[in-house]
């Protein structure tokens, strides 16, 4: 089974491919500048060593329609290509930043789609871009199973004294104001690995998971659910990035 993996951006999209019999990345890459006179997209292939090769190509991407379609071109013909039939890819992984209190990963449906509009505001910056890479997605891979994993889901388990803020009780009930963490994806990742060289079940490991890069955050993680994370509602909150 093969697995593209897609995190859309307002103005770009990110993608890896996986072959999952063999756990092998075989492909990754960015579209950027998507909407502006001139965009690139850089295309790595991984050929059976590690050293990847590298395809940099300049043009314009009027919509993410014709960056994704370019993706799809770069996988499946000339000295860049890694599949030979779009079917080949059975399943599409989509990463959303935002899914509010109440999203978990779980397969994209006309509901999904629906009730992922009513949790932009709580990131108009990325959800909008995430929206439109399903929906081109779907009309590209139509025989895929299409899956939403959120940033947000992780942190699901902090208790109500930890996500909520010391505001008068109508501002989250109204405007959900809270705190909702970020990078969850990255530290359920690295809590699972950790535990895995500790020699530990995840049920049974008590830790602090870093994400360390342009937006970072610290996540306390006891009996191996989320307790406390850095990030609230904004990235405002937390570690000085």
């Amino acid at each position: 089974m093969k697995i593209l993996v897609i995190n859309c951006g307002s103005s770009t999209i990110k993608y890896q491919l996986f072959d999952m019999d063999t756990k092998d990345v075989l492909c990754a890459g960015l579209v950027e500048k998507i909407g502006e006179a001139t965009g690139r997209i850089t295309h790595k292939k991984y050929p059976d060593t590690d050293k990847a090769t590298k395809t940099v190509l300049e043009q314009q991407f009027p919509t993410h329609a014709e960056g994704m379609q370019k993706i799809v071109d770069m996988m499946m013909n000339g000295k860049t290509a890694v599949i030979d039939d779009i079917s080949e890819i059975q399943g599409v992984g989509h990463r959303i930043v935002h899914g509010g209190s109440y999203f978990k990963p779980m397969v994209v449906t006309d509901e999904v789609i629906e009730n992922l509009t009513k949790v932009i505001p709580l990131a108009p910056l990325h959800n909008p871009g995430h929206l439109i890479g399903i929906r081109v997605a779907q009309e590209i891979f139509k025989n895929a199973k299409h899956v939403v994993v959120f940033d947000t889901a992780f942190h699901q388990t902090m208790p109500d004294y930890a996500y909520m803020y010391p505001l008068p009780y109508e501002i989250y009930e109204k405007y959900a104001v809270r705190k909702y963490g970020a990078h969850g994806t990255s530290h359920k990742y690295v809590a699972r690995r950790a535990a895995e060289l500790l020699g530990k079940p995840l049920s049974q490991t008590n830790l602090i998971t870093c994400h360390i890069g342009s937006g970072s955050s610290v996540c306390a993680i006891q009996e191996g659910q989320c307790i406390d994370t850095s990030m609230g509602l904004t990235p405002l909150d937390g570690l000085m990035m």
